[in-house]
């Protein structure tokens, strides 16, 4: 339990049976034991303003005077919704969410801070802080937030159908100890001395300078990670490109798992399960995706299966919170500067589960726009699956000897 949930706590128990200079002498009282940032957080918890606590301090450090003596009932300056009643409805106006979109709203093309607000409040005639304002909001049910992602579009009517036929596919491979590979592209990172997010233990007032300003650096360019999660052994590959994300470079990274990783720890090809999103370079839609898994599958000698999760759901991809997520930790507040350190930070990311990843550049040129004739998509032995056969198939090899 925190120190705040402690005050709360107490003070809902306790200051109900106090007057009110009691009521502020406790809170004083609290205040001084808490030290710095002391006075704003009693201040939270008991519901009172820093003003009083401060005048509790006030009475703490002055001469004791007599327990009778307290305001009488109803004393005090009166609140700002009881002196200004229309105040409230002028306030709910300006923020409430229903009329955001009025055009005539003059917070419309505006940052609504309490400061703007009572701006805003006093140029029609209330005038108040943004103090007051604050107070005000609280009292009306508001807090500061910010944006939530939670929408996700438009749901397929077989979004959940796929999601279990998926985790059914995933089961039987990992049952038979086939290879289940989670896989997608990781966002785009400028190389050079850049800011990147989050922060990291350096000597104090000596942070890493960066850019100020965030071009591409035309000679560095920009790195591609492109990772192969291994469901069932918690391992991850990311061969990071140079070029451009596409599914060339998407099934090249595939073949280069199974060269670098998969072959040592599957001694025997087997049967491969590939997860991946809707979209993007391995898209269900590309056909350059499935003619370049037609070669895989002809390399490794046995069928490749894909199954792709559902339009509008790639954050449900393993991959992103199983891999990615740990790889931004671990290079949080770190200047990615040359392809060399983000495959070294990459192969340097583990977790205490037991994740450990090894990475590669991949300096080859992907060009784009590679089109995919009627003929060569013919060639491809794609089996499609009885459900959703266009987001579940199978390539079969067109030959039996495994090439290694």
């Amino acid at each position: 339990m925190t120190e705040e949930s402690r005050l709360l706590q107490k003070y809902a128990s306790v200051l109900p049976h106090l007057n009110e200079r009691q009521r502020r002498l406790v809170a004083a009282a609290d205040a001084q034991l808490l030290g710095y940032g002391g006075i704003a957080q009693v201040a939270r918890a008991a519901g009172l303003n820093r003003s009083t606590v401060h005048r509790g301090l006030q009475d703490l450090a002055g001469p004791v005077l007599a327990a009778e003596r307290v305001r009488h009932v109803g004393g005090g300056r009166k609140r700002v919704s009881a002196q200004m009643p229309a105040i409230v409805q002028e306030l709910e106006q300006l923020v409430d969410p229903v009329t955001r979109g009025d055009p005539q709203s003059p917070l419309r093309w505006t940052c609504k801070s309490t400061r703007q607000l009572a701006r805003t409040l006093t140029a029609r005639g209330y005038a108040v802080s943004y103090r007051v304002v604050g107070e005000l909001l609280r009292e009306l049910g508001y807090s500061l937030q910010a944006n939530a992602k939670s929408l996700e579009g438009s749901s397929h009517s077989d979004r959940n159908a796929q999601f279990e036929y998926l985790n059914t596919q995933v089961q039987t491979s990992l049952a038979k100890r086939w290879p289940v590979l989670s896989v997608d592209a990781k966002k785009k990172e400028l190389v050079g001395r850049y800011r990147n997010g989050g922060q990291e233990w350096q000597p104090q007032r000596q942070p890493e300078k960066v850019n100020v300003h965030d071009f591409p650096d035309p000679q560095l360019g920009k790195a591609i990670p492109y990772g192969v999660y291994d469901v069932g052994r918690n391992l991850g590959w990311v061969n990071v490109g140079c070029d451009h994300d596409t599914a060339s470079f998407a099934v090249e990274s595939i073949r280069r798992w199974w060269t670098q990783m998969g072959s040592g720890l599957y001694k025997k090809a087997k049967p491969l399960l590939i997860c991946a999103d809707s979209g993007g370079s391995n898209g269900y839609r590309v056909r350059l995706w499935k003619v370049e898994l037609q070669e895989l599958a002809d390399t490794l000698g046995v069928p490749v299966t894909v199954c792709h999760l559902p339009p509008g759901t790639s954050k449900w991809n393993k991959i992103e919170h199983r891999l990615f997520s740990h790889i931004s930790l671990n290079w949080r507040g770190r200047p990615l500067v040359s392809h060399e350190v983000i495959v070294a930070l990459i192969g340097a990311t583990t977790t205490q589960n037991g994740l450990r990843v090894e990475a590669a550049l991949d300096r080859r040129l992907y060009p784009t726009r590679v089109e995919v004739s009627d003929e060569q998509l013919a060639q491809v032995q794609l089996r499609p699956h009885h459900f959703h056969g266009e987001w579940n198939y199978s390539i079969l090899p067109r030959r039996s000897e495994t090439v290694r």
